[in-house]
């Protein structure tokens, strides 16, 4: 389980491509030291398991599913991604949970200024818009974040400085393709009144 605050920022150092899938390999620096072979890490979001770890640098396996749900398989060499280590017991829940199970891609479709903050408007599926409201958490590209606005295709996320720093955020741009994540919560809550309403 993961709370969505990125702990670091690497850089794919290589994108394999094979049969089944695609090896990443990437540099995390001070972050690496963190990892042992067999660990979970978040990347952009999305649960990994580290399959080798060698310095400063990391590998993992993406399977055919994991590329079909995420944007993961459009990473390339060079390219900068969130990490994420796995929440201990005693740490804070500091953002919300995240498991790192991407439920589908959006598409960033604008960025505007607002005053400290940067407001992002994401396009989304309405079969991921529905678990999204306002206030509510998202997980983007592995960043929890609020919900400030939503509507019939796209929903609005405020990036404050710190954010933009610490994460890819800070050289985003329109057009780009995200991995979110909605709350898990909402998803139960769905399944269990449906299954309520059903029975009546």
């Amino acid at each position: 389980m993961f709370t969505g605050l990125v702990g670091s920022r690497g850089r794919v150092l290589a994108a394999d491509e094979g049969a089944g899938g695609t090896r990443l390999t990437v540099a995390a620096e001070a972050f690496a030291a963190g990892l042992s072979e067999g660990d979970s890490v978040a990347v952009n979001g999305v649960c990994l398991t580290a399959t080798g770890v060698e310095g400063s640098a990391f590998q993992a396996d993406v399977v055919a599913e994991t590329l079909r749900r995420s944007s993961l398989g459009a990473l390339a060499e060079g390219d900068e991604v969130n990490l994420e280590l796995p929440l201990r017991p005693q740490d804070r829940l500091g953002g919300h949970i995240v498991q790192g199970h991407v439920d589908g891609v959006g598409e960033v479709e604008s960025i505007a200024g607002d005053g400290l903050a940067r407001e992002l408007r994401i396009a989304a599926s309405g079969e991921l818009l529905r678990y999204v409201v306002e206030k509510g958490p998202i997980a983007v590209d592995g960043v929890s974040l609020t919900v400030a606005e939503v509507d019939a295709g796209t929903f609005v996320v405020a990036l404050i400085p710190e954010t933009l720093e610490r994460t890819t955020f800070g050289t985003l741009e329109a057009g780009r393709q995200v991995n979110l994540e909605v709350d898990v919560l909402a998803k139960y809550v769905e399944k269990l009144v449906s299954h309520t309403v059903a029975e009546r």
